[in-house]
């Protein structure tokens, strides 16, 4: 389980670093060579996704979108200085909590 969870969040933090890239240079004003960077980020991203532990795609992707969004609630604070609100944390938690029943909910099989 622990392999999981740094596998997702290591999913996470190259999918969002790819991801500003491009915002970095399409609404912040920077140099089209951030580009480069986060074209390999996200192609990381979509390789580090495949090495998780789970029978479907589907599920792994569906799970993965809880860690995303707690994930993007780090960068914000971490990266933008917007610190998250309860509201924030709220929603993460649910979202974990999903995640969680997804990925490691008892199967019949």
């Amino acid at each position: 389980m622990a392999a999981t969870f740094l596998l997702y969040a290591g999913a996470a933090l190259a999918e969002i670093a790819g991801c500003f890239s491009f915002w970095a240079w399409a609404r912040l004003g920077k140099s089209a060579f951030w580009l480069l960077p986060g074209m390999a980020s996200l192609a990381a991203f979509a390789w580090i996704l495949t090495r998780i532990d789970a029978d479907f795609a589907g599920r792994a992707y569906a799970a993965y979108g809880g860690v995303y969004i707690a994930a993007s609630l780090g960068w914000l604070w971490a990266v933008e200085g917007a610190r998250p609100d309860r509201w924030d944390l709220a929603g993460t938690a649910l979202c974990l909590a999903g995640a969680a029943v997804t990925l490691f909910g008892p199967r019949n099989v």
